[in-house]
């Protein structure tokens, strides 16, 4: 598999996105700007943010001190959902100006919903308030993070409602990306089919596993027959699967060390051979929380 740290794949809006990204969760403003830049200086260009995160600042500072112009580098951000409320299409309307004016930029690469909570009416009204900021330029493409497959299925309905009541084909919006907790103890296989069917980009966190399987025996042998960490060897893993990684760090030489996973590519059978029957997911996991929730 031949790719290198420019490589990027075509979204169903029409726009490119870069096959690794470089998560900033739990990473404070100040510390977000060094560790982007320092993610710049490495060759990232996807920067993965969130208004839960609240280094929106950070992450915009970083681009606007990188020297790298705006157009080649691509900013994600998602929009917070909570259980049993949330934000509706009023709120999120709201949240878009924010996060714009937040990170200081004139528009958004990439906007998610964060989680699929605030029920079925909330979930249809921040889509149809995305959908428009889409329309309006303030985003250029948009997707979903942490939605069960009843949740998507959900969301295919409301986008064929969406067509209806706004004129036509295309007026509902079109899924671009799906964003999960991904990695061989937590494969998600089921998400990961309907997604290739729709040609959804499966975007991976966690990708590392926070290192708690470093150790495991089969990524220990394929880190000493490659001479790689057992970090890039999973980064590598979530790559050759088809999804686009997202690790995090603030340390600079990690940083750098995430980046350097293209002068090795792993065996079918070993990426087979990587993947876990079973579910172990070590963040939060929204995917199983009721419609109405």
């Amino acid at each position: 598999m031949s790719i290198t740290i420019n490589s990027a794949v075509k979204l169903n809006s029409g726009f490119e996105i870069p096959l690794l990204g470089f998560g900033v969760y739990q990473t404070p403003p100040d510390e977000t700007e060094k560790a982007c830049l320092e993610a710049f200086k490495a060759g990232y260009k996807h920067i993965d943010s969130a208004v839960m995160y609240r280094n929106e600042s950070g992450a915009g500072s970083a681009m606007k001190k990188s020297g790298i112009p705006r157009s080649d580098i691509f900013y994600t951000s998602k929009i917070p959902q909570i259980p049993n409320s949330g934000n509706d299409y009023e709120k999120t309307k709201s949240q878009v100006d924010l996060s714009l004016k937040t990170a200081s930029v004139d528009y958004i690469d990439l906007m998610l919903i964060h989680a699929p909570y605030g029920g079925s009416a909330n979930r249809k009204g921040v889509w149809k308030a995305l959908v428009e900021a889409v329309e309006e330029g303030k985003i250029r493409s948009i997707g979903v993070s942490n939605y069960g497959i009843h949740h998507l299925d959900e969301l295919e309905t409301h986008i064929a409602e969406l067509e209806e009541e706004r004129g036509g084909k295309g007026k509902g919006g079109v899924i671009s990306v799906a964003q999960y907790e991904v990695h061989p103890w937590c494969a998600r296989t089921d998400i990961a089919e309907w997604c290739a069917k729709r040609n959804i980009v499966l975007e991976a966190y966690c990708p590392v596993v926070r290192g708690k399987k470093f150790d495991d025996p089969e990524v220990k042998k394929l880190s000493e027959k490659y001479g790689k960490t057992p970090a890039q060897i999973l980064i590598r893993w979530s790559l050759q699967k088809g999804y686009v990684p997202l690790p995090k760090s603030v340390t600079p030489s990690r940083i750098q060390e995430n980046a350097e996973v293209y002068d090795f590519s792993l065996t079918d059978s070993e990426v087979a051979g990587l993947e876990s029957p079973e579910y172990s997911p070590i963040a939060w996991d929204p995917t199983k929380s009721a419609l109405d929730n």
